[in-house]
């Protein structure tokens, strides 16, 4: 057996796993909320993958006093989150024992979630010691502080003395890790100091690449701050109810593919007529056109807002206002805001996916969209006409509706389609007929969005483009 000496961290190979020990050459211990008291103040940068897919936003936090839960005296901590264009402000109620957020405003739940998971997150390990807690301090010497939880995972170690940089200083440190996902997750904690300075970490799987899990670093630390420094600062939200914004309205649903049907976007937005100055709320999956369950890794997007004409550069970009290249989801899954810088009328907004693939690697195929219109303060512009100028009656979904539930056969949908333009009931622009024999069989796509026409979640353009497809490919014939 050999062992082998690197930087304070042992390594001994076994047949069957490899165990690791570490410890550095530093007297002392620490946990998490060591020498935290009333009038700290600290400014984080922040991402958590469970939150918007690590999007960074800032964290600011002071420690007011203490106050009293229940039976418990806890840390009373102020707090203002700036997340893009949207700053939310409220309160987080900190254990003293661990000081993790138990309770606090509803508008910081989502933000009291990310800071727990991950600037405090070494809690679960290293607390203050009250002679009977389990885990206690946790001395820099130890060779470890404990294990991961999941299947496979491995020892917590302080690895090495290191002095880190960071926009509020320059600290020296005691960089904490463990391996997940193939990667080296790092802390780098202070001796004497509240939190982490630093982190960069990655979730654990067991094939593929880890996605991040959180990082953050600590941008300003003030000490004995003796009154409110977020007195002056107003949240997003109390600007908007001031603007007249509508604060409870019914969700927009789009579902439909992208233009060369390369993806499945399924989408709500609200309010559906939103003013200037206001918001929209977004919920986007990026779904499997061909799996309608199964949700797309590592999109790689953006949020335009174009011309009529669909001309590139777009007049904005979501990802360029936030201060980034483009967007990313690393579940398929995206829940956002965004600000309405249209004027009146309709705005043409572009849900644009550049591709697949992590956030370092460019993706190789060319990129494709779904266009949604919204009418921005009230004022609605009508759709252009199709060439006859006449709109789809809409009895006609009634139709469409049965055959994607099967109600109705192939035969009968194709029958009924002819039916209604031979008889100038249903016009379709200019088309060339194909050579098929009218009995080929439709492609479950064409299905699909009957379906969502008949429900109104495509246009009727997207429609006809459909039937389009049909007697080009001769599955309809018009004759």
């Amino acid at each position: 057996m050999i062992a082998l000496l690197i930087t304070g961290i042992i390594f001994i190979p076994l047949a069957s796993a490899q165990i690791q020990s570490g410890g550095v050459n530093k007297p002392g211990s620490w946990y998490v909320g060591e020498g935290l008291k009333q009038g700290d103040y600290f400014e984080y940068k922040l991402c958590h993958v469970d939150y918007n897919d690590c999007a960074e936003f800032e964290m600011n936090l002071w420690i007011e006093g203490t106050t009293k839960v229940g039976n418990e005296d806890k840390w009373l901590a102020q707090a203002v989150v700036y997340d893009g264009n949207k700053v939310v402000k409220g309160f987080m109620e900190l254990g003293k024992i661990a000081p993790e957020p138990s309770g606090g405003s509803p508008e910081l739940s989502v933000y009291r979630g990310a800071f727990k998971t991950s600037i405090v997150w070494l809690s679960a390990y290293a607390t203050k010691n009250t002679g009977s807690d389990t885990s206690g301090e946790k001395k820099f010497s130890a060779p470890s502080w404990g294990k991961i939880a999941n299947i496979g995972g491995e020892q917590i170690i302080p690895t090495a003395l290191e002095t880190v940089t960071v926009p509020a200083g320059k600290y020296d440190t005691v960089l904490i890790q463990w391996k997940t996902g193939g990667l080296q997750s790092k802390v780098w904690i202070a001796d004497g100091f509240p939190f982490p300075i630093k982190a960069s970490t990655w979730t654990h799987v067991s094939e593929g690449i880890a996605p991040q899990e959180y990082r953050f670093e600590l941008l300003n630390y003030k000490e004995n701050v003796n009154s409110n420094p977020f007195t002056n600062v107003v949240p997003t939200e109390k600007e908007q109810v001031t603007a007249g914004c509508p604060q409870n309205y019914d969700l927009v649903n789009v579902r439909q593919t992208t233009k060369n049907f390369k993806y499945l976007v399924e989408l709500r937005y609200g309010p559906p007529d939103p003013k200037p100055g206001c918001k929209i709320e977004w919920f986007i999956d990026f779904k499997n056109k061909f799996d309608e369950t199964e949700f797309l890794n590592q999109v790689q997007f953006d949020i335009f807002v174009v011309d009529d004409k669909l001309t590139l550069p777009p007049l904005r970009s979501i990802a360029s206002d936030e201060g980034r290249a483009f967007l990313f989801s690393q579940s398929g899954q995206v829940y956002k805001f965004t600000q309405v810088k249209e004027k009146t009328g309709t705005a043409h907004y572009v849900i644009w996916v550049y591709g697949l693939g992590p956030q370092s690697i460019v993706p190789s195929t060319p990129p494709d969209y779904i266009q949604i219109d919204i009418p921005i303060g009230g004022v609605t512009t009508p759709p252009p006409p199709n060439e006859t100028g006449q709109k789809i009656p809409e009895w006609i979904k009634n139709n469409a509706g049965w055959w994607a539930n099967d109600q109705i056969g192939d035969s009968d949908f194709v029958q009924g389609i002819q039916y209604l333009i031979k008889n100038g009931i249903m016009k379709i622009p200019s088309t060339t007929p194909g050579l098929g024999t009218g009995s080929n069989e439709i492609p479950a796509w064409i299905k699909n969005n009957a379906g969502w026409w008949s429900k109104g979640q495509i246009s009727d353009n997207d429609f006809v483009q459909g039937i389009q497809y049909l007697i080009k490919n001769g599955i309809i014939k018009l004759a």
